[in-house]
């Protein structure tokens, strides 16, 4: 066989070794490029995504556009040639997989983990709102997780309402933690509670639910990574009652990054006028009770999903500014946001057309 032959057969030999190489061989990354965006004054789907009902609600135009990433899951293993066009791609971003998938998650667990915060975050989208507004809303700490095997399983359940611990008032979240860690594991710590089963009869019946009982839980030493500190395995939340029902209609969406526009498109139809003006704007953002907006993941996917769609501004965590701004698609204001009031007089300036006065990201932040 010719020397010349031999070389190029070779060479077509090795490559097609390496191109098997880079499809076989799994590398510890996993891919983010722009999801759907949603209007949240519109429809999805064929129905209202905002439906309210027992309060006058107002006709909404314009767009509050609710934005999302595209992720791959838990369990897909990326090989080193996906990562490279990833890599390649400017509308993707390739990221180390335990950045999003913290070592040992589960696919399964990695939903439900996002399905949990994205029904809380459709609650506190709720409350912010109505506080907004004025409307009061009742609000009360409960067990929202007990840990499988823990001092709590069988004695606590998710939905009963934590009225004291130890005989001291329990009025936020993290009262119980800092109430049970003034104990040392082995010691014993008592809950009074209302039962779920009691409470939801009690809202079904219209009435206030005031059948205590207390309950002893010895505590254990925590096992986690954190400082160790005595635990019974449960977290706290925080439930509601709300005067009307708000209905957020809205599937196959996981994580707490929607709760800034869920609560301006409630804010919106609950409100004459449009607060958008007829404008595009886009968005995303947490949010908590008190109307705080918090930072969220793959901003850099978000703004660029959403100025595909149309968007001409998009309502940006503070947080999340300086990340932003570093490439920000052309056409897209990006309008720096601390709080939903924050948020609020944001749109004021966008529908009067006084776009000088927003409050801009920039690479600094």
């Amino acid at each position: 066989m010719p020397r010349r032959t031999a070389t190029m057969l070779a060479s077509t030999l090795m490559l097609i070794a390496l191109l098997c190489a880079g499809v076989l061989i799994p590398v510890p990354y996993a891919e983010m490029s722009p999801g759907p965006t949603v209007n949240t004054l519109g429809n999805h789907d064929g129905e209202p995504v905002l439906q309210i009902t027992g309060h006058k609600t107002y006709q909404a135009g314009g767009h509050l556009n609710m934005t999302t990433v595209r992720v791959t899951s838990a369990d897909f293993r990326m090989n080193l040639v996906e990562a490279v066009y990833g890599w390649l791609d400017p509308d993707t971003k390739v990221v180390p997989h335990d950045t999003l998938y913290p070592a040992g998650t589960t696919e399964e667990q990695s939903s439900q983990q996002n399905a949990e915060e994205f029904s809380q975050s459709q609650e506190s989208a709720k409350v912010a709102a109505l506080k907004e507004l004025g409307i009061p809303v009742k609000s009360w700490v409960i067990v929202a997780t007990v840990v499988k095997d823990s001092p709590a399983e069988g004695r606590l359940h998710a939905g009963d309402v934590i009225k004291a611990v130890d005989g001291t008032a329990v009025k936020q979240p993290s009262d119980v933690a800092t109430l049970v860690t003034k104990h040392k594991a082995g010691q014993n710590v008592v809950f009074t509670v209302i039962p779920a089963k009691e409470q939801a009869a009690a809202e079904k019946a219209h009435r206030t639910a005031t059948a205590t009982q207390d309950v002893t839980l010895t505590t254990k030493a925590s096992d986690d990574s954190g400082p160790k500190r005595a635990v019974v395995g449960i977290s706290a939340g925080t439930d509601h009652t709300f005067p009307f029902t708000i209905d957020i209609k809205l599937a196959d969406v996981g994580g707490p990054s929607a709760g800034l526009m869920f609560a301006l498109g409630i804010y919106d139809k609950l409100t004459p006028g449009d607060l958008t003006g007829g404008k595009f704007v886009a968005g995303t953002g947490t949010i908590d009770d008190n109307g705080t907006v918090g930072p969220i993941g793959g901003i850099e996917m978000k703004t660029i999903g959403a100025r595909d769609k149309g968007a001409q501004y998009f309502l940006t965590p503070a947080d999340n500014c300086a990340a932003a701004a570093k490439d920000t698609p052309s056409g897209l204001t990006l309008v720096k946001v601390k709080t939903i009031g924050d948020a609020l007089g944001a749109l004021k300036d966008i529908r009067s057309g006084n776009t000088a006065a927003l409050p801009t990201c920039t690479a600094k932040g």
